[in-house]
């Protein structure tokens, strides 16, 4: 409601009464929008108390519409704020924590009628989708690795056993995959701007209980059954383990610890439906844990 305007005519300084300190009642003045103004004519009659009113009311009405001013700019602050991202904010701006920009995630389309590894009509755990199409994609700005391509996207067993450092275990290794069916594996890597090299390893199997079997053989409590080429001892990352975790899939991760040579690994075991994931990320000086983590878990939700 806008303010209603009223001419008031001041009395004649003879006539005025004492001036008085003005005070503040304890509520505004009832029907204040309902005052006539005497006629220009006549003579003004205000009596004090009215005088000392009108005083107080626009004192009161002036603070009333400071304050209005002010809750509606702050208001407006706050709101913009909230509005904002963090890094938009002056004063609030934080560094990136390392994460990688990944193109946006979608699953191949499964075969009409084929149901997904983990529906309960699907008693094997069968990844019916292609698993070349179920690889994570580089993250932005990365070399891809055109070793671990393979033929047509699929890698030879050798090719995939070369990740491993002693020959006694890549042989013991190689007998366990012949042993419980390895039918392909399909294989992606890259090497990002800071130096860090990733390799992907998808294992498919006939069903999901033969991998139950290997992956507990192979990732065991902790430290990996068979040792990765560049490290002496890894151990399970225990910080890791305490990330929420997407979808129905297994996973063991594993750092490698203090004193490394040149570079340091990190290393990953997944288990989903009749698939193991294995996941290798190595870079001079230390591997970082943010991209590793991001890593394992966005391949995670790609096998479902």
């Amino acid at each position: 409601m806008s303010e209603q305007q009223h001419t008031v005519v001041p009395p004649h300084p003879a006539d005025a009464p004492p001036a008085t300190p003005p005070y503040l009642p304890p509520a505004l003045p009832p029907d204040l929008t309902t005052a006539v103004p005497p006629p220009p004519s006549a003579a003004p009659q205000v009596e004090p108390p009215a005088r000392k009113d009108r005083r107080v009311l626009r004192a009161a009405l002036r603070w009333t519409a400071a304050v209005v001013v002010f809750a509606a700019v702050g208001a407006g602050t706050a709101y913009g704020i909230t509005r904002m991202e963090r890094t938009d904010v002056p004063g609030l701006a934080t560094e990136s924590d390392g994460r990688w920009e990944y193109p946006t995630l979608t699953g191949p389309p499964l075969p009409s009628g084929s149901p997904g590894p983990f529906a309960p009509e699907n008693k094997a755990g069968t990844h019916y989708a292609d698993l070349r199409a179920l690889l994570l994609p580089a993250p932005e700005g990365a070399r891809q690795d055109k070793v671990l391509r393979g033929d047509d996207g699929w890698l030879a067993t050798k090719d995939f056993l070369a990740e491993y450092a002693d020959k006694v275990e890549r042989d013991m290794f190689r007998q366990e995959l012949v042993d419980r069916g390895l039918r392909h594996v399909a294989a992606r890597g890259w090497t990002t701007q800071d130096g860090t090299h990733t390799r992907i390893y998808l294992l498919q199997f006939d069903t999901a209980a033969v991998v139950d079997e290997l992956i507990a053989d192979v990732a065991v409590y902790g430290s990996p059954a068979y040792r990765v080429r560049g490290t002496e001892t890894s151990a399970q990352d225990e910080d890791f383990s305490e990330l929420p975790w997407p979808g129905e899939s297994l996973r063991v991760a594993y750092v490698e610890a203090e004193p490394y040579g040149a570079e340091q690994v990190r290393q990953a075991y997944l288990s989903a439906g009749d698939v193991i994931g294995v996941i290798v990320q190595s870079r001079k000086g230390s591997a970082r844990a943010v991209p590793f983590q991001q890593t394992v878990t966005l391949q995670s939700q790609l096998l479902g």
